[in-house]
C-alpha cells in the first residue's frame, strides 16, 4: 500500500472508532443500558487506526531537519497506544470474564471505577496521545486553509497532555465524581478529534493527487 494510503485509511478507522465510542458513551446513560464492552472495543481501535495515521502523515514529510519530529510524535503514539491496550484488554477480559474479582481489585484495575489505577493510565495514555499530535502538527505543511486548520487542531489537541499528566495527581476524578461528568468531557474530546480524522485524510489525499 502506498504511504498515503496507509494514512488515509488509519484516519477512517480512527474517526468511526470516534464517532462509535461517543454513540456507546450517550447510550450508556440510559438506565439500564451497559455499553461498556463496546466502548473498551472501539476504543482499542482508536489506537490502531491512529498509529495508521500518523505513520501516513510522517511519512510524506519531505524536510529531513523534521525527521525527529515526526519520529517522537510516532514514538508517543505508541506509548498511547500501549496503555489503551492494557486498560481495556484488562476490561474486556479480565474484568468481565472473572466474577470473583473483590471490590478492592476492581478498584484497581477497572477503568469504569474513577480514580482507579487504570483510569488513571487511560488519562496518561491520552495524555501521550496529545503530545504525539502535538509533535506531529509541526511536520504537517499547509496549502489550503483545511491544512492550516488540520495543523492547529494538533497542536492545540497537544495542550491536553498537562491536564491529563496532572489531573490524576490532584484527584481530579474520584470513586464520587458523577458518571456524567466524565461522559461529557469525552464527549467534548470525541467532538474535538472527529474533525482532526476528517481534515487529516483530505490533506494526505491532497498529497496522494498531487504525485500521481
Amino acid at each position: 500500500m502506498r504511504n498515503t494510503t496507509i494514512g488515509k485509511l488509519g484516519a477512517v478507522i480512527t474517526g468511526v472508532a470516534v464517532a462509535a465510542f461517543a454513540g456507546s458513551m450517550l447510550i450508556n446513560l440510559i438506565p439500564g443500558q451497559n455499553t461498556e464492552t463496546i466502548s473498551y472495543f472501539v476504543c482499542m481501535f482508536i489506537a490502531i487506526g491512529y498509529l495508521l495515521f500518523i505513520t501516513g502523515v510522517v511519512s510524506i514529510n519531505t524536510d529531513k531537519q523534521k525527521t525527529a519530529t515526526g519520529l517522537a510524535g510516532i514514538a508517543f503514539g505508541v506509548v498511547y497506544a500501549v496503555f489503551i491496550f492494557i486498560v481495556y484488554y484488562a476490561g474486556l477480559t479480565t474484568v468481565r470474564l472473572n466474577g470473583a474479582l473483590s471490590e478492592e481489585a476492581l478498584s484497581i484495575i477497572d477503568y469504569s471505577h474513577m480514580g482507579s489505577l487504570f483510569f488513571n493510565y487511560d488519562l496518561l495514555g491520552y495524555g501521550f496521545m496529545a503530545l504525539s499530535t502535538f509533535f506531529i502538527g509541526f511536520i504537517v505543511k499547509p496549502k489550503s486553509k483545511g491544512d492550516r486548520a488540520f495543523r492547529s487542531l494538533l497542536w492545540i489537541h497537544g495542550v491536553f497532555f498537562l491536564s491529563c499528566l496532572i489531573m490524576p495527581m490532584l484527584d481530579v476524578f474520584s470513586a464520587d465524581t458523577h458518571i456524567a461528568v466524565g461522559t461529557i468531557i469525552l464527549e467534548f474530546w470525541c467532538a474535538f478529534f472527529l474533525p482532526v480524522c476528517v481534515l487529516g485524510w483530505k490533506y494526505l489525499d491532497a498529497e496522494k493527487k498531487k504525485n500521481k
